[in-house]
């Protein structure tokens, strides 16, 4: 799942995402809200991975990291939640690195290489 307000980003790294097989489909959601409510109503695992943006208007990332612990354990599902930011300032990595949800922090773009080393890293494949 991608939640991301820039509907550019969502584009190209859905295309990088499908182009390299690294997915069966990928769930884009273009804000925060909208992606916790599709996860409320979801009832089985709905991802392995959600790459989430922080600065988003409305709710940024970190809000959505508020409300998503605050689901239950079937709308959190199995999902890894990596930051893709823009950001690449070190506080904002602590930030996301102090969540047990989050797994990973990735600066942007999305690339082959970025998503070859999150499959490795984190599906040992």
């Amino acid at each position: 799942m991608l939640i991301d307000d820039d509907d550019d980003d969502n584009f190209f790294h859905k295309k990088e995402i499908m182009d390299n097989h690294l997915a069966e489909s990928v769930i884009v959601q273009d804000s925060a809200r909208k992606a916790l409510e599709y996860l409320k109503f979801k009832t089985e695992p709905v991802s392995d991975l959600i790459f989430l943006d922080i600065n988003m208007p409305g709710m940024n990332g970190w809000e959505f990291l508020d409300e998503y612990q605050k689901l239950g354990k079937e709308q959190q599902s199995r999902a890894m939640i990596i930051m893709l930011s823009t950001s690449s300032n070190p506080k904002d990595k602590e930030k996301a690195n102090s969540w047990d949800c989050v797994t990973d922090y990735i600066t942007k773009p999305l690339t082959k290489q970025a998503l070859e080393t999150v499959i490795k890293k984190h599906f040992n494949l």
